[in-house]
């Protein structure tokens, strides 16, 4: 008896994929029904900042809220931007003059947010659209000889982890890959993802995932577009 391979069942959940708001780290006020966050007490690294806390919009960030920290490598911002109070993700050195220090990190905001133009000259940091999109119209995607796989495609430098699981109903998310997309279409970022072990598997989804990310949603997104794609489970 033969098994039905359907590698063709893909989680194309891409966009919407940022490392989880813990909501306890931030430090915060609220003011006429929204809320500022003031301050940040987790570890650094990677940070999301969320679009609502206790269901208000979070419409600021206020002055020092993230000074000092020199882990942080990456704010993604689950929402539209928010106003930017003063040192926010800088602060102030003593020697024998001032220095500005900037946090080493990256702002990365989703498409169909606002208000992103003036963001990187009011806080320092460099911002980038998170646009990383799995191209399933082109010849690049399908079965090759032994592997599957597809191009993805973003904004230029975008690291890209790729995990993958074999049922919907219990996930269990695995990586099997990292792509940077540091080959360039005029100025949009690509980069091939493959998967060499998709044959020992009846059938395999896979998400773009970036370092401890959001897995509420993902099963029923997931199926949504498995319909829409007439992909079958």
């Amino acid at each position: 008896m033969t098994t039905k391979r359907n590698p063709i069942q893909i989680c194309l959940l891409w966009a919407a994929m940022l490392p989880a708001a813990v909501q306890a780290q931030f430090l915060y006020t609220t003011n006429n029904g929204t809320i500022t966050i003031t301050g940040y007490t987790g570890p650094g690294g990677a940070v999301t900042i969320p679009s609502t806390i206790i269901s208000r919009r979070v419409t600021s960030i206020g002055y020092d809220a993230f000074s000092y920290y020199t882990s942080l490598n990456s704010v993604y911002f689950q929402g539209n931007a928010p106003s930017f109070g003063a040192d926010v993700f800088d602060w102030w050195i003593e020697y024998w003059w001032p220095i500005q220090v900037w946090a080493p990190a990256t702002i990365y905001y989703l498409p169909g947010t606002t208000g992103w133009s003036q963001v990187s000259a009011n806080t320092g940091l460099p911002v980038v659209l998170w646009n990383p999109l799995a191209q399933t119209g082109d010849a690049s995607f399908g079965v090759h000889t032994n592997r599957f796989g597809f191009n993805i495609t973003g904004s230029s430098n975008l690291v890209i982890v790729v995990e993958a699981c074999t049922n919907l109903a219990s996930a269990i998310w695995s990586p099997v890959s990292s792509n940077t997309l540091n080959t360039f279409i005029g100025t949009i970022g690509t980069s091939y993802f493959s998967d060499s072990q998709w044959t020992n598997y009846p059938g395999r989804f896979y998400v773009n995932l970036r370092q401890t990310c959001f897995r509420e949603g993902i099963q029923a997104g997931a199926q949504r577009i498995l319909r829409k794609s007439g992909c079958k489970e």
